[in-house]
């Protein structure tokens, strides 16, 4: 079944960090150190959606459009393998384009699922961040200004 992609409410936050701390890769060291609060922006701005599946949350995305950065893309991991990620990907592109954003970066941990993913959606590594993680680029379909 596909998943029905919406935006995010205020009401889904509380889903959504349980969906990351569940999470089987990239999974914080550090529980506090993302708290429910650091959601309400990203979703109040118009930046976060969120993948239902029967009535579930499968799965959400976040951009930053002030840093023009992908924040968060993550599926539970009883959803993996059914093209959610896939689908919430290319709405995060889309949505940014649509916001005027022709670029956006990632960080991601080396060696993981999450790596291989996008770069098998055409997003370019650029370098490693200060913490050790991978940095990926991507243009979101929108012609340079």
């Amino acid at each position: 079944m596909s998943p029905d992609t919406r935006p995010a409410m205020i009401a889904d936050i509380p889903a959504m960090h349980a969906l990351r701390l569940g999470v089987r890769e990239n999974r914080l060291s550090d529980p506090g150190r993302v708290t429910e609060a650091e959601y309400r922006p990203y979703v109040t701005a118009g930046g976060a959606w969120v993948a239902d599946v029967e009535g579930r949350l499968a799965g959400f995305a976040i951009i930053d459009l002030g840093t023009r950065s992908v924040w968060a893309l993550f599926v539970a991991p009883e959803a993996e393998g059914q093209g959610i990620g896939r689908a919430l990907h290319d709405h995060l592109l889309a949505r940014a384009a649509a916001q005027g954003v022709n670029r956006l970066s990632l960080s991601t941990a080396p060696g993981t699922r999450a790596a291989s993913f996008y770069r098998d959606a055409g997003w370019i590594e650029t370098g490693v961040t200060a913490e050790g993680e991978l940095r990926f680029e991507r243009d979101t379909g929108l012609p340079d200004s």
